[in-house]
């Protein structure tokens, strides 16, 4: 409420009352064509994320640190793509396609929360990584549920402060011209790009605040996936290491990169030289394939999910 009502005073600043988006496509034949697409990929985003969700909480076997994450991690996936794609569906069916001011100002926000939420979580799941594999014997107490509890509400409340220094940096522009945002969905740059005033501010906070955010947790799992590797490679002689650690590694790492590179291509590159098909490309692979793809590397590559999700199916049959 009080967040709402923030946001409703920051509209006296600006005579911009709601902007238009763009659409996914130019090409009106091609416009019910993905609006199926996009509406099959965001059932199958929510139905696989909720199932990985659902199977974490009440099968007693997945109550581990590992799957906690888990399934904290498809509890976000969840919401990143619910702050865009139902906005995207809607424009696909409608010409008017317009945001308010405080919707717009509100999406930046829950976008911002969530993705780097993610991006803190992912850290802290590699450092999980980094314990079960070289830490065995003290796994129990260094990742006790207590820590666990208490590092994920920590990355989720960074992630909502992280996210409303930059709505409210943002909010605070003045927008009198035009209100034709270059995005299907609200963020910061194509909004600083309509600002009358001095940006810079602006700008040095999305570089230097959201270079941290990004580039500090992917260095961090980098580190723990380093350390990793010259254990396996130098500590260890024998066949027998845990290999459901191992493998969830692995495809912790595969969510890693599949995170990662369309924000580098996004938030750390140089402006100059990137088209708007460019970036349409980039923010779909990031906002709708990767979180639709987390729970399929996840349980296909995880036995003990997979038994969990059958064991789910047959006794609801």
């Amino acid at each position: 409420m009080l967040f709402c009502l923030f946001f409703q005073v920051m509209l006296n600043h600006t005579s911009v009352t709601e902007f238009l988006l763009l659409p996914v496509t130019d090409i009106q034949v091609l416009q019910p064509v993905l609006f199926v697409v996009f509406l099959a990929t965001y059932i199958v985003n929510v139905a696989g994320n909720a199932a990985v969700l659902i199977v974490v909480v009440s099968d007693p076997r997945l109550h581990s640190p590992m799957y906690f994450f888990l399934g904290n991690l498809s509890c976000l996936d969840i919401c990143y793509s619910t702050v865009t794609l139902p906005k995207m569906l809607e424009n696909f069916v409608s010409t008017h396609k317009a945001i308010s001011f405080l919707g717009c100002i509100s999406q930046l926000h829950f976008f911002h929360f969530l993705g780097s939420t993610e991006s803190m979580l992912l850290a802290v799941m590699g450092f999980d990584c980094f314990v079960a594999i070289c830490k065995p014997l003290g796994y129990p107490l260094i990742m006790s549920h207590q820590v666990c509890v208490q590092m994920v509400v920590t990355v989720w409340i960074i992630g909502f402060f992280h996210a409303l220094l930059h709505s409210v940096m943002t909010s605070r522009l003045n927008f009198c011209g035009s209100n034709h945002i270059q995005h299907f969905f609200c963020d910061i740059k194509p909004l600083l790009e309509l600002a009358c005033r001095s940006t810079e501010l602006n700008e040095w906070l999305l570089n230097t605040v959201m270079g941290t955010f990004a580039i500090g947790p992917f260095f961090l799992t980098l580190l723990s996936y380093a350390y990793i590797i010259i254990y396996l490679y130098f500590k260890t002689h024998s066949c027998s290491m845990p290999h459901k650690a191992l493998s969830t590694c692995v495809a912790h790492f595969m969510v890693v990169v599949l995170f990662y590179v369309p924000i580098v291509f996004t938030y750390i590159r140089p402006a100059t030289g990137s088209s708007v098909e460019q970036e349409r490309i980039i923010a779909i692979t990031y906002s709708v394939v990767t979180p639709v793809l987390n729970p399929l590397i996840y349980t296909l590559r995880n036995k003990e999910v997979k038994g969990a999700l059958r064991r789910g199916i047959r006794r609801r049959l």
